[in-house]
């Protein structure tokens, strides 16, 4: 019976044994717990949360378990800073696992570390450590009127939003009143401005508020009624001064004048006007029967400035409502009314500039990917637009910003046309990036888009020689591979077509077979430089097919005026011998007047044409000018506009280095440019030249009122077409 007992309690041991045993092989299946000499443990000796913005939370888990073979009691010594720790065992059981929620919060960037601490009963410690870096969250774009932006950390990204309709906002605009958000816009009503005089016109200048410049003088009937302007009845008719001539006969024995009212066949007396005034030549008067003027006398500068003497690179001129004179360059300090008594230099180097706002607007001033509004008299900076600064994610884009183009949109709305280098790539590379900004009056982004198509994919330096816009604010730009390296670019084939609304939405797109070039606008019909077919701004349809290019043309809205037929911008190309102006009727592109120089050798030398007003016979007519040739001094051409007729021709009285290769008039006076040794049909037009600017006086001179008057897009270069002001 005994030796039985001890048998079972043999068996007892051995099945207790191998119980065990096999319970702790059970246990070595799981991962080895580490990083205590405690019999807690955690499953994993450290947590580093990964690179974390300020203001978003990141979590993780560990597990916490026990290897003794009791229940233990442990102190938790929490971390503190941006960490923080949920779910710690107040009690850790052999055979059962915690799981600890471990947080990452800053508040601030900077790297941070902790270590969290359990004390078991008996003194042995547990720890774990904790890490993490926090960032500051990158800036956001700026957000245009009635937007926000914030910056969403969960998703990592600028998040955009519309503001509810009925918050106040800023248009931008000091002719927009009560302005609050409606859909996103920022809409309010419009200032009226009204001084109580008939004969003032009343306008609102975004910038400046309300002004009144005088109007329009009041139009006659043109039958012996001239017009005037009472100050509280607008336009009046009165009789005209007798002997004011008023038909087509105007002869020294026969001419039709005015009496009392009526406009009556006359012999005149002697001193009657027989011929109008011309620039270079005062009008003629009747001496019997032969109608007697004094000689013609050259036409010569009052004021010369010479950049190539200066040693300064000028090649563009502005010439403003007042008649001061901006001169400009490539990468060069704007000289402010340069012939004025006291020049000021603008001291920061800029490209291409215009006037908007009756200020001075240049690109790149005053440094790359700025554009700069200053004031005329002082260069006083009114404003400054960085497009790197206002939208970080487009500068993460490029390596570098720069300006392109500019063209008004309207006097709250320009267009910016920003090139840039793609990221990584250094600025020996052919590949552009190009973003078209849309700015209000007052320098604020209204919009911002990355320009995409096929073509200015490739990496030829595809440019945008061409911008222009419409009355209703609508934009267009021409887009080409350049054929060359380095400023002035020459434009390639083909030319891409873009054209936008006014709030740079696309509308449509066309590629053209013919190198790109200056853009002209008139009454629904896009002119481009290098093409002989105007396009229908509505689709990009072309309109007829002229027989020569449409060049620089300038237009009334009447009448398109192409470069003149065999004009060149090269001295030692000969011209046909034949040159002539071509005027077609707008917007049906009839044929509508021809003007030929007269004589043997004589022709046109430059493809600029401007549009000025010369009185005949009290009446104000347009004139298109231009230059022609006849021996060795270069003639200024005026032709009227309405039926091609000549009406003077002066020759100018200094030495040629060029042809005139750039002029703008103002009131009384018309201001030329020659000498630039570079490439005008290029983009920056002569850039890097250094050329000679000179001012002839010519008091009844003026720029006409028209929708396309000249050079490089109009008074001012804004690029804009210009509706014509309707008289009181």
């Amino acid at each position: 019976m005994a030796r039985e007992t001890r048998v079972d309690g043999w068996a007892r041991v051995l099945a207790v044994v191998l119980l065990w045993g096999l319970l702790g092989a059970c246990r070595e299946e799981k991962p080895p717990l580490v990083g205590s000499s405690s019999q807690v443990r955690f499953s994993q000796e450290a947590v580093a949360f990964p690179a974390t913005y300020v203001g978003a939370a990141r979590e993780a888990s560990v597990r916490v378990v026990s290897a003794g073979r009791a229940g233990v009691r442990v102190e938790w010594s929490r971390p503190e800073g941006p960490f923080s720790v949920e779910g710690l065992p107040q009690r850790v059981r052999p055979t059962e696992e915690t799981t600890v929620k471990v947080g990452f919060t800053p508040s601030v960037p900077g790297a941070f570390s902790a270590t969290l601490v359990g004390t078991e009963e008996g003194g042995r410690t547990v720890t774990l450590m904790l890490s993490g870096e926090a960032r500051l969250a990158p800036p956001c774009p700026t957000p245009v009127a009635c937007h926000r932006f914030t910056f969403d950390v969960a998703r990592e990204e600028c998040v955009e939003e519309v503001l509810e309709d009925g918050t106040g906002c800023d248009p931008g605009n000091t002719c927009v009143l009560d302005a609050v958000c409606q859909q996103g816009r920022c809409r309010g009503r419009e200032r009226v401005c009204d001084d109580g005089n008939a004969c003032t016109t009343d306008v609102c200048s975004p910038l400046d508020g309300c002004k009144s410049v005088p109007a329009p003088p009041c139009p006659g009937d043109g039958a012996c009624q001239e017009g005037w302007c009472d100050p509280q009845r607008g336009c009046q008719l009165k009789p005209a001064v007798n002997g004011t001539f008023c038909g087509e006969a105007r002869g020294c024995d026969l001419a039709d004048v005015c009496v009392e009212g009526a406009c009556v066949k006359r012999n005149p007396p002697d001193n009657f006007v027989c011929a109008p005034a011309s620039p270079c030549q005062g009008e003629g008067r009747c001496q019997g029967s032969v109608c007697v003027r004094p000689p013609a006398t050259a036409l010569v500068p009052d004021w010369t400035y010479d950049a190539a003497a200066e040693g300064r690179k000028l090649h563009d001129l502005l010439v403003g409502p007042e008649g001061d004179v901006t001169l400009a360059g490539f990468f060069e300090r704007p000289m402010l009314d340069a012939a004025g008594d006291a020049p000021v230099d603008a001291q920061v180097t800029g490209r291409r500039c215009m006037l908007w706002n009756e200020r001075l607007l240049c690109m790149d001033l005053p440094q790359q990917g700025k554009v700069s509004l200053m004031e005329r008299a002082t260069a006083a900076p009114r404003w400054s637009f960085d497009l790197g600064r206002a939208r970080p994610d487009i500068a993460r884009q490029a390596s570098t910003l720069f300006m392109a183009r500019l063209a008004v949109m309207a006097p709250d709305r320009l267009a910016a046309l920003f090139e840039a280098y793609p990221a990584g790539l250094g600025s020996n590379t052919l590949c552009r990036l190009y973003y078209l900004v849309v700015l209000d009056a007052a320098g604020g982004l209204v919009s911002a888009q990355l320009l995409e198509d096929p073509l200015l994919s490739e990496c030829n330096h595809p440019h945008p020689f061409g911008l222009a816009s419409d009355p209703a604010g609508d934009l267009y730009v021409t887009f080409s591979p350049t054929v060359n390296s380095g400023a002035p670019l020459k434009a390639g084939e083909p030319t891409l077509v873009m054209a936008f609304s006014s709030d740079g939405v696309p509308r449509w797109r066309r590629t053209l077979p013919f190198p790109g070039g200056e853009l002209g606008l008139v009454r629904g019909l896009l002119m481009p430089e290098g093409g002989t077919q105007p396009l229908r701004t509505l689709d990009g349809e072309p309109v007829g097919t002229l027989p020569l290019k449409l060049g620089r043309a300038v237009a009334t809205h009447e009448v398109l005026v192409p470069s003149p037929e065999g004009a060149t911008v090269n001295p030692d190309t000969v011209p046909p011998e034949s040159p002539r102006l071509q005027g077609y009727a707008v917007p049906g592109l009839e044929p509508a007047w021809t003007y030929r120089l007269p004589g043997v050798g004589s022709s046109f030398v430059s493809k600029e044409l401007r549009l000025g007003t010369w009185p005949e016979s009290g009446v104000r007519r347009t004139m298109v000018l231009g230059f022609a040739a006849e021996g060795q001094r270069p003639v200024l051409v005026g032709v009227r506009a309405g039926d091609g007729s000549e009406a003077f021709r002066c020759e100018l009285g200094y030495t040629p280095r060029t042809v005139p290769q750039l002029f703008e008039l103002g009131p009384g006076s018309l201001t030329l440019m020659d000498g630039a040794t570079t490439c005008g049909e290029c983009d920056p037009p002569f850039s890097d030249s250094k050329a000679r600017f000179q001012r002839f006086k010519l008091p009844e001179l003026k720029p006409a009122e028209a929708p396309w008057p000249g050079t490089f897009g109009g008074p001012g270069h804004d690029h804009h077409e210009d509706p014509v002001r309707a008289a009181p």
